[in-house]
């Protein structure tokens, strides 16, 4: 069982060094958002 758990713990490291699940692109922010342009068209108007 031990050395199940090290080969699959192998496996995994090595899939996570090749295709990496964290994609810093979906965190990005892209601009702002509809709450902003809300606040900024609300201070327009004023």
């Amino acid at each position: 069982m031990n050395g199940t758990n090290l080969i699959l713990s192998v496996i995994r490291s090595v899939t996570e060094f090749l295709r990496p699940s964290y994609r810093p692109e979906r965190h990005y922010m892209r601009g702002p958002g509809p709450a902003c342009a809300r606040k900024s068209a609300r201070s327009l108007a004023l």
